[in-house]
């Protein structure tokens, strides 16, 4: 009966929780799921005003390359979970800043 007797771990609450499933801390992969997260967010919402082209476009790329690697090195299930909704932000708002006028539009030529 060696495994009837376990140390407690210390119990954590709120987000780092739904992050860290597995009890163990990720600061680095948390990191890049707020990230990711937040530049999907600035994307997606500066993506509905046409003369911000330059931000969600740039936002968004940024955002996708953060969740790609975020998602190639992510241990739990509720990091890739926040990593894809933070993805389909950027993408949405890269894909409507591409189509607003570009990453370059209209000041490189």
């Amino acid at each position: 009966m060696a495994h009837a007797v376990q140390p407690q771990k210390p119990q954590q609450h709120g987000l780092l929780s739904l992050l860290n499933s597995d009890g163990k801390a990720h600061p680095l992969e948390n990191t890049l799921a707020a990230v990711t997260l937040v530049l999907g967010l600035v994307a997606v919402i500066s993506a509905y005003f046409t003369h911000l082209h330059l931000l969600s476009s740039w936002a968004g790329l940024f955002g996708i390359g953060t969740g790609a690697w975020g998602q190639f090195i992510s241990v739990t299930t509720g990091e890739r979970f926040v990593l894809i909704i933070g993805l389909g932000a950027a993408a949405l708002g890269f894909f409507l800043g591409m189509a607003h006028g570009g990453l370059f539009g209209g000041v490189l030529g």
